[in-house]
């Protein structure tokens, strides 16, 4: 709406009304301190709060007449579901995001950034699915914007004149001024079996290579081996902006000479790490946020150089579908990007899509194989076997893109774990017909 005002964090909680709806973004753009004071208050009969991978335990959820529609759920969201929050899954990928946002039109958009330049607040470590609906909130007459701004926050670029990833002051309704820290994601240290695993990706990973990594100790291995190998000339095109690329960047290894759209710069929709990235990303223009409709588009990743995206799963069956986002038919996490970044470099001949996990996970004290014959009932998958090229675990590697069913099923029992894999084998050599 407009006619900005600064405010104290119980004054701004009051523009919410007791029925009302509101939308943050995903988890590192969270404005925390208004999400904390809202929590404060007990007099909602309906709130509906719209968001995704909240990175702190808010009270708010718990509170009668609190209900919450997440996109991605994490620590956060698996605690609130077990406690018995009123909490719902909402199937749409990353992308598909921003258009179920702007159906439902959440009357107050809240979201964090850094401090005002100029009269001018950048939108810091998180562009997203929601960035374009800030926008549309500012031109309504009957919706809010509040930001909240933190120095610990860094000031971010997007790209001119379309998506400067910034919101003028006048443009907002309530500037909250609190000494919030961007969410600390901490380096994953990789096990054994994940270092492994990381070496039979560098397999696919050549000088001039634009790359995708997400988070966790697998890329942030693959991040530590480039940084100092022999190997160079990488362009990044990633949804998150992570910790080991940062040192990858640092490394000199990144010229971004991507022969696309994006040359110059890495695109990406939001970043999480340690403080030493926000301390890096402050003003850094060879980091640009985009809004993940551009990020994520399939064609567009498809532009670049020799793609390579790494990503993980939970299990994978024979047929080669994936699942990594519920666990037997119960949320674990969500959509995200995996599928967008498994089928964009299948677009194009030279671009590789790396789906690692380990062979094996320990559930209950029981150790069992991720790589499966078939999934459980009702279990969900999340990419689909068509969109599929390389499955990677540390005993070896799948090639999928282009070979038959039963190619496929002897290909991912070979790569399983000696205990499941004479199994396996013999299911795969009676796949597809038992």
């Amino acid at each position: 709406m407009g006619h900005m005002a600064t405010m104290d964090l119980h004054t701004a909680v009051a523009l919410i009304g007791s029925t009302d709806t509101l939308a943050v973004p995903l988890g590192p753009g969270v404005p925390g301190g208004f999400m904390h004071a809202l929590g404060e208050r007990d007099d909602f009969a309906n709130l509906v709060i719209f968001g995704a991978l909240m990175p702190d335990l808010y009270g708010v959820f718990m509170k009668p007449g609190v209900h919450y529609r997440s996109g991605f759920f994490g620590p956060a969201e698996r605690f609130l579901r077990d406690a018995g929050a009123s909490i719902d899954y909402v199937p749409a990928d990353f992308r598909r995001f921003e258009p179920v946002l702007e159906a439902l039109a959440p009357r107050v958009m809240a979201t964090a950034g850094a401090p005002p330049v100029d009269g001018w607040v950048s939108l810091s470590v998180h562009a997203g699915a929601s960035v374009d609906e800030l926008h549309r909130a500012a031109a309504d007459p009957n919706r809010l914007v509040i930001v909240e701004v933190s120095e610990a926050f860094p000031r971010t670029f997007g790209v001119a004149p379309e998506h400067e990833h910034r919101i003028h002051v006048d443009n907002i309704d309530a500037l909250i001024f609190t000494d919030k820290e961007p969410l600390n994601l901490a380096d994953a240290p990789a096990t054994d079996a994940e270092l492994t695993i990381a070496h039979y990706a560098l397999s696919f990973i050549r000088n001039g290579c634009t790359l995708q990594t997400g988070i966790g100790g697998i890329p942030n291995q693959i991040a530590t081996f480039l940084a100092t190998g022999d190997l160079g000339d990488f362009g990044i095109h990633s949804e998150m902006f992570t910790t080991g690329l940062m040192r990858l960047c640092q490394a000199g290894k990144v010229t971004n000479n991507k022969g696309s759209e994006f040359d110059g710069y890495s695109p990406t929709t939001f970043a999480a790490g340690t403080p030493e990235l926000y301390t890096w990303l402050h003003e850094n223009d060879t980091v640009r946020f985009l809004p993940v409709k551009i990020v994520n588009s399939p064609e567009r990743i498809a532009r670049n150089r020799d793609m390579v995206s790494i990503n993980g799963a939970l299990a994978v069956d024979l047929s080669g579908q994936v699942m990594a986002d519920s666990i037997n038919g119960v949320q674990f996490s969500g959509v995200g990007g995996h599928e967008d970044f498994v089928a964009g470099p299948g677009l194009n001949l030279a671009g590789r899509s790396l789906i690692c996990l380990p062979a094996t996970s320990v559930i209950n004290g029981v150790t069992t194989s991720r790589i499966l014959a078939q999934f459980p009932t009702g279990s969900i998958v999340s990419t689909p076997r068509h969109q599929v090229d390389v499955i990677i675990t540390e005993f070896g590697i799948a090639e999928l893109e282009g070979r038959t069913i039963r190619e496929r099923a002897r290909a991912l029992a070979n790569i399983g774990h000696p205990d499941f894999r004479d199994e396996l084998l013999d299911r795969a050599e009676r796949w597809p017909e038992d």
